[in-house]
This record gives structure tokens, sequence and C-alpha cells, in this order.
């Protein structure tokens, strides 16, 4: 029996996600490695993970183990990446592992992105709920061990 293409855009979803989980690994962060994926007509047009600005050095966080306030996420690093390269992210969907802020929210609906797929909830759902007041499908998938 052939899979339905709902079927397949799922499969296609975990898939996505799993890649993402894998590329959250390059994170120097100790608190919490995020990996993030734009694709578009199924080809990963960026990447990121969350981490400091380029020069600066791979630490996090601070002497406390608070997350230092430059640190950028992931979200914010594939979409960054992307305006420095000849790709448009107009209409692409945005593979994250854990659900975006408020902040990254806005860059996504700025980025014209128009779905978003996430693994893992964070206890603030401000840019989830920003996300689809703005018409982006939101989409959690919990990710397969």
């Amino acid at each position: 029996m052939e899979k339905s293409a709902t079927d397949k855009q799922h499969e296609l979803d975990l898939r996505y996600l799993r890649m993402a989980g894998i590329w959250a690994e390059n994170s120097y962060c100790k608190r919490r490695q995020v990996g993030a994926l734009i694709v578009k007509e199924k080809m990963i047009i960026s990447d990121g993970y969350n981490g400091t600005p380029s020069g600066f050095e791979n630490v996090c966080e601070d002497e406390q183990n608070v997350t230092k306030p430059y640190v950028l996420h992931a979200e914010a690093n594939a979409i960054t990446k992307i305006a420095r390269s000849n790709n448009s992210s107009d209409g692409a969907t945005l593979y994250v592992t854990a659900s975006p802020c408020i902040e990254c929210a806005k860059l996504i609906i700025q980025a014209g992105i128009k779905r978003v797929v996430y693994s893992e909830r964070y206890r603030l759902e401000d840019g989830i709920e920003l996300l689809r007041r703005a018409g982006i499908e939101v989409l959690f998938l919990e990710a397969e061990k």
C-alpha cells in the first residue's frame, strides 16, 4: 500500500527533527543544546545551533551557570546564516529541537517561514502563540529516540 502525502510529510518531519537533534550536538552550551534546520522544497538551506557569536569564546554560561545574554538561539543562527547566503527562507519550514521563544518567533515571522516543527516544549508558550497568531503552522512532534 502506498503512503499518503500526509504520511510521507510526517516521516520527513521526524527525519529532519532527528537531524536537528544531531546538529544540536555541535553546541558548546552546557545547560541546553538546541539545533535548527531550515528546509525549503526538501533541501536544507540553513542550519544553526545555540552558541556565542562568531569570534567569541565558545562558553555559553557564566560562573553561576547562567546563560550569557549574548548567546544566540539556534533559530536566530539559522535565520541570520540565510542573510549571508543567496537563499531565501520565504515559505520554508523550520525544524527546531525546542519550541521558539518570543524573540525567535519574531525573527521567524519576519523571515517568511510558514511552518515550524519542534520536539521539546519550553515552559513559556508566548513564542508559539505569536507564531500561530501570525498564521504560521506550528507542529509539536515528540522526537524519536
